[in-house]
């Protein structure tokens, strides 16, 4: 059999950018190269498409940007082509593609727009597809498609900056009646818990608002749960299988970003020590949530188990979920039996799978 070509898209415009450049790094280490021709196309924090053709080691650290091993090249939409074009000294060379893996966390990659241009282009591609990418990064459209789908899940509210600032004492008094302290504030639309704040007052969620803001103008807060942070991992398309569950012990008094990639004292405890028949209500939930939400190919559903009395609400879905050393998809696929050589094959599969069917 012919070796497939895969692009691997890391980077991109995004607060998460350093993120994807760590994933990226570990899904290249454990890619099958027998099975897959791989091409890694970077993008740098401005914008800007190169095809990489270096040491994967100066990945992570930004470095591969100045080794002198890149040369410009892009996924052209023209459904012709199929693939990428490379704009080498000699002339432009084009590859047809038969996969695009984007490891890309938050905007530009995780919210439907990647998806978007390889749905032009007509490559497979890995993970949801534009519509459910677009859903589930947004979190005031998650939550109000899980809460029509029934799925229990944190009291929320959600408003335009805009909006806040020209009535800020009604948006105040509403989330205060509404939801109580504390609470947490969160821009729409980011991930790996970047400008997200956790309030006790009128003061602080001015702050919070105002932080939010730097990174979406739609702003979602959500009430505050005493619960028990947990994960399972979720894999496939029409019938998807999930992991055991995982459960975050965090360094901090909740799972910022720096107690999620900075702090060595955070801790991931797999399996989680939960009732059996916890852990079976929440496969059970996140499978819902997973084709309520239209999710295809992988993700993974974050739950917080209500201390009070067990119950499992859904925090939030992630479309392209961390693949570093210390992520937890990898991690609770790997304890469920697959390891990530096997993952990244099973990721490949289902992309091609659902582009097949969908011709």
């Amino acid at each position: 059999m012919s070796q497939k070509n895969v692009a691997v898209i890391f980077g991109g415009k995004s607060s998460e950018h350093e993120v994807s450049r760590v994933s990226v790094t570990m899904v290249l280490r454990n890619i099958n190269r027998d099975k897959y021709n791989v091409y890694m196309i970077g993008i740098t924090k401005q914008g800007q498409w190169y095809l990489y053709e270096g040491d994967i080691a100066l990945i992570a650290d930004g470095s591969w940007e100045t080794s002198g091993k890149t040369t410009p090249a892009f996924i052209a939409p023209d459904a012709a082509l199929h693939g990428m074009v490379i704009m080498r000294e000699t002339g432009a060379e084009t590859v047809r593609l038969d996969v695009a893996y984007p490891v890309m966390h938050g905007r530009n990659g995780e919210d439907g727009t990647i998806q978007g241009l390889c749905e032009l282009a007509q490559i497979p591609y890995i993970g949801c597809d534009v519509a459910s990418s677009a859903v589930c990064m947004d979190k005031s459209l998650t939550n109000i498609v899980l809460e029509h789908g029934g799925i229990p899940q944190a009291k929320f509210l959600w408003f335009y900056h805009r909006y806040f600032e020209r009535h800020i004492d009604r948006c105040l008094n509403e989330i205060e009646d509404k939801l109580g302290y504390p609470c947490f504030v969160k821009p729409a639309n980011a991930g790996s818990s970047v400008g997200i704040s956790k309030c006790t007052s009128h003061r602080e969620i001015m702050d919070a608002v105002r932080l939010a803001a730097q990174y979406d103008e739609k702003i979602v807060v959500e009430e505050g749960i005493d619960g028990r942070e947990v994960e399972i991992a979720v894999l496939g398309n029409e019938d998807p299988i999930t992991s055991v569950v995982g459960e975050i012990i965090p360094a901090a008094e909740w799972y910022d970003y720096d107690a999620k990639y900075n702090d060595e004292s955070s801790r991931l405890v797999i399996p989680a020590n939960l009732k059996p028949q916890t852990v079976e209500l929440i496969k059970k939930r996140a499978v819902q949530a997973y084709k309520v939400l239209g999710c295809s190919g992988l993700a993974r559903v974050d739950f917080l188990v209500r201390k009070s009395d067990g119950e499992p609400l859904l925090n939030e879905p992630n479309t392209l979920p961390g693949f570093t050393q210390i992520s937890m998809y990898p991690k609770l696929f790997e304890a469920s039996g697959i390891s990530n050589s096997e993952l990244i094959d099973r990721i490949i599969d289902y992309a091609i799978e659902r582009a097949a069917k969908k011709k």
